[in-house]
Parts: C-alpha cells; structure tokens; sequence
C-alpha cells in the first residue's frame, strides 16, 4: 500500500479505502480511484487477509459441508452456494461428508479451526450432536435441506411432504393404483416426511397401502439392495402399475436395473423420481420428477447464514419451499400408454 501511495501521490489511508471499496465513503474522486486500481494491478498488489482478519475477527470464509458430493443436486447447490456467497464477499470452504456423521464431525472441527465464519450444513444421519455443539459454542450455521424438527436452527427446506404427496397424487390420477416406493432407510426428517406424504396420498384417494410396497435401501447398500428391491417387486403377485423413487441415486440404481431386466417404462412401470439431472434426460423414455428449488434454496441459506454472522442476534429463520412436478413421458396415464402398446 505504501508502495502504491508513494506512485499515486496520496497517502496509504486514501489507498486503503479505495481498495477496500470504501472510495465514495472517504469521497475520493473517480479519477483518482481509478488511478489507484490501475497502479494496484501494475504492482501486483495482495491483500494481507490474514492481517485484515485478525484486525476485523472474521476471515469472509463460509464452511459447507454437503452429504454427498456425487450427487448432482448437492453438487449444483454447492455452485449456487459458492456464487452467491462470493456476491458478498465471501470464500466457500467445501467437504463431502459421504452421509458418514464421522466424516461430518472431522469436517467440522478442520473447519473450525480454519476459523470459518458460519457454516451451511446438510446433515447426515446420527449428526444431532453437531448441531447442539454449533449452538453451544455460538457459532452462525443454517441448516440446508435436511433439518431437526426436534432442534430449534435456522433451516431453508423443501416442503418433503407435500412434493412426494403430489409424486403420488400424479400417478393416481393417472390411473395407477399399486403404486410402490423406494426410499432410503433412515431416521432423518426429511426421508420420514417423503414417506408419510406418499402414504397420505394413498389414504387420501382410497388406495389401501400395502406394507410390501414400501422398499427402504441402506445407502451403504445402494445398488446391491436397490437390485433386491426390484427383484421382490417384479416377483410379487400383487405386481406393481408405479414406482416414486425417493432420491435421484435410487432412481438412476434402479433405472439401470430395470434395463437389465428389460421392463419397459412406462409400459410395464410408470416413475416419478425426486431430484433433477441430465441423467433424466438420457435415458430412453424422459423421467417425470419433482423439480426442487435450487438455486434458491441455495441462494437463501447464504442470505440466512450472513445475516447471522453480521448480527448474531438476529431471530432464528425457518423456511420451506415448495417442490414442483415436471411431468414427462415416465407416468404418461395408462390411458395413453395403453394407446401406444
């Protein structure tokens, strides 16, 4: 800085606030700012952030911490995340927990001592005692995706219920009645929400719910299950018209199986799917799923989380944002599937 005052005729203050975007602040003319960014560039000019955290107490770095980074919709709402919190001056630190609560602790406690600001989490199973540490220790975090019905946090959601209620109401409607579910075995909020809503959809219209339509994978036994599921589902007596599939790694496991058992979608199996991708679109017959929002979810975490670390006090914030069905050709109504036999 001295450096560039000593070049520009100025003093390092009226740089410092030039370079900190502070120039309509301390007045400086447009000219001369311009002229100060210029030589910054010319010298090469770093900022010390380091120095400027110890100084301010923040380091302008955000911890995400995702569960499973190969899965498209976490990995697009870590872009959303990134760019939106390099808006305002924030750097994102990144981890993929593998929905593993261990990985997710380890995670936790390297980006702590990064001295993160806040963090944007999506929770993996058995990591409640993360949350009660985060909220112990004060230190700013809003939930993403998955929350803890039983523990008040900041959280931005999808209404979980509401979108596999609508999943299911879709393939009712068009004229499937033995409709299965492929979820994952879990206790998180979020996949017991997609089930209640598929089984509330089914007492709602009139279909009895039949225990052995509803398939829950182990995710540390995705495919290998995701295969037994299916196998027992095609087996069965009572044979099914319609499958939702839960998540978006369920539907790709189980899409490919259907191929290698050569049933036909959506002529010997309708879907509707959770989670949006290009997958969807390159398989042979498009998939129907329920379209999350995700670049506001995403979009909205940053928002929450900065308000935090800017005023701790600020009042908690829990929202849930609607999903919405993207129908295609997967649960075309077996009026018109019956058309194109």
């Amino acid at each position: 800085m001295k450096d560039i005052a000593e070049k520009a005729g100025v003093s390092t203050a009226l740089v410092s606030y030039v370079l900190n975007g502070k120039e309509k602040e301390s007045r400086v003319g447009e000219e001369m700012a311009k002229k100060i960014k210029i030589i910054a560039r010319e010298l090469n000019y770093q900022p010390n952030h380091v120095a400027k955290s110890l100084r301010s107490g923040k380091t302008h770095t955000i911890g995400l911490i995702i569960a499973d980074i190969s899965n498209p919709f976490f990995a697009n709402i870590a872009r959303v995340v990134e760019d939106e919190a390099k808006r305002s001056g924030y750097t994102v630190i990144i981890g993929s927990c593998d929905e593993n609560a261990d990985k997710s602790w380890d995670l936790l406690n390297v980006l702590i001592n990064r001295q993160v600001d806040g963090f944007i989490i999506v929770s993996s199973e058995s990591s409640e005692k993360q949350v009660l540490y985060l909220k112990e220790k004060n230190i700013p975090f809003v939930l993403l995706d998955r929350h803890f019905p039983d523990i008040q946090t900041d959280f931005v959601a999808t209404n979980n219920y509401k979108a596999s209620y609508d999943a299911t109401i879709h393939l009712i409607e068009g004229g499937y009645e033995q409709i299965g579910l492929l979820a994952y075995k879990s206790d998180m909020y979020h996949m017991k929400e997609r089930i209640r809503g598929y089984q509330h959809a089914l007492r709602d219209r009139g279909i009895a719910f039949e225990p052995e339509w509803l398939k829950e994978i182990r995710f540390e036994y995705l495919e290998k299950e995701v295969k037994a599921a299916l196998d027992a589902i095609v087996s069965s007596e009572q044979k099914l018209d319609a499958l939702v599939f839960a998540t978006y790694g369920l539907a790709i496991n189980g899409l490919k199986y259907l191929n290698e058992l050569r049933l036909r979608v959506p002529s010997d199996l309708a879907i509707v799917s959770f989670g949006q991708a290009e997958g969807f679109d390159l398989y042979y017959c498009p998939i129907t799923f329920m379209k999350q929002p995700l670049e506001l979810l995403g979009k909205t975490a940053v928002e929450f989380l900065i308000g935090k670390i800017k005023n701790p006090d600020e009042g908690m914030k829990q929202i849930l944002m609607e999903a919405k069905l993207v129908a295609r050709e997967s649960s075309m109504t077996r009026s018109r599937v019956e058309l194109t036999k």
